[in-house]
């Protein structure tokens, strides 16, 4: 297979509203920024994917009004996945595999403020057992902290110490919505409190893929994607053990993350429970360096934050801060679905 690497990656500052702003408003400053690190113009891309939820924007086909800040004329090859922008990678990078294309951009954003997220997200359940009862995320995800404490896998102190190091780690990443240690807060659902939840927010985010000898052209230290995978749970909750993740552990495997040992991970986990069995699933030791940009307990902009940890992963790399690295999206309610990716940089730095 030809060797595909990220080559540049751009993300918005995450807000709690971006109310004044539509989503190619949001969405136009990325795309230029991330085309610019790597000198490219919209008509030098071979290939774009994107990703995002007609359920946030409460609109029909709304990726068709993004495509504006891409620049749709003169006509390009263009595809688009109502999923995490981690998926549109995922489509783009078998793209410039299958030798069809030699670039690629892939974006994906979200807008989550306007209206109940956690309403919107009970569309993703099982229409005829679940989604009529209308449980929503956070009432979901204290059921799997719940199963993880009963088990014995952690306690309410242990999930605290996750919130803390996580928004601790995010004072370095100017594009967080929330830095700093802050108190756990009051409980939003028990046994999850306040601090043990992701930030509601609007974001975008946005990476430039290249292949072989073009992604070297194009950046000092590409990140080569060296194996990507993604797999799903069964659909009903009650039929799955929430204190694991087969399918992570299964696509972590397929990517190859377990051959040889990662120095850093970025996972798509927006509550603490999830660190705890995202941990376990993808055998991190305390060596590994864990969500150091924050990861979604910072900032969680709905549809884009898989994507935005792939490419926190990949920065890392670009900057030699990493030299193998993991990253992880999820999607659905407790880590349904999960994709891995392994990111790699090439030991000698042009």
């Amino acid at each position: 297979m030809r060797d595909v690497a990220i080559v540049a990656f751009a993300q918005t500052d995450h807000v709690r509203s971006s109310e004044a702003l539509s989503e190619v408003e949001m969405l136009m400053p990325v795309l230029h920024d991330v085309l610019g690190r790597t000198g490219l113009r919209t008509g030098d891309i071979g290939f774009t994917c994107s990703g995002s939820s007609d359920y946030l924007a409460g609109r029909a086909f709304s990726f068709t009004m993004a495509l504006d800040g891409v620049g749709a004329w003169p006509p390009i090859a263009e595809s688009h996945v109502e999923m995490d922008g981690a998926w549109a990678l995922y489509e783009a990078w078998v793209e410039l595999l299958t030798g069809e294309a030699d670039t690629a951009l892939v974006y994906s954003y979200g807008k989550s403020s306007p209206g109940s997220v956690r309403d919107v997200l009970t569309r993703q359940l099982d229409p005829y057992y679940l989604a009529p009862l209308w449980p929503d995320s956070v009432a979901l995800a204290a059921l799997q902290a719940q199963a993880l404490i009963d088990a014995g896998e952690t306690d309410e102190q242990a999930l605290a110490a996750i919130a803390a190091r996580s928004r601790t780690d995010a004072e370095d990443n100017p594009h967080a919505q929330l830095r700093g240690p802050r108190p756990q807060g009051d409980y939003v659902v028990r046994p999850l409190r306040t601090g043990d939840c992701p930030p509601v927010g609007d974001g975008a985010a946005a990476v430039v893929l290249a292949a072989g000898d073009r992604a070297r052209e194009l950046c000092e230290r590409p990140a080569w994607i060296r194996g990507m995978d993604h797999r799903i749970e069964p659909h009903a909750l009650g039929v799955r053990d929430l204190t694991d993740s087969p399918s992570a552990r299964l696509a972590a495997e397929r990517a190859g993350a377990f051959e040889r040992p990662v120095d850093t991970a970025e996972l798509h986990a927006p509550f603490t429970s999830q660190e705890v069995v995202l941990r376990r699933a993808l055998r991190l030791g305390d060596s590994v360096r864990v969500n150091a940009s924050g990861g979604a307990l910072a900032a969680n902009p709905v549809m884009a934050a898989g994507l935005v940890r792939i490419g926190e992963a990949a920065a890392a790399v670009h900057r030699g801060a990493s030299h193998r690295a993991l990253a992880h999206a999820t999607s659905g309610p407790c880590l349904q679905q999960n994709l891995v990716a392994v990111l790699e940089g090439e030991p000698h730095v042009r």
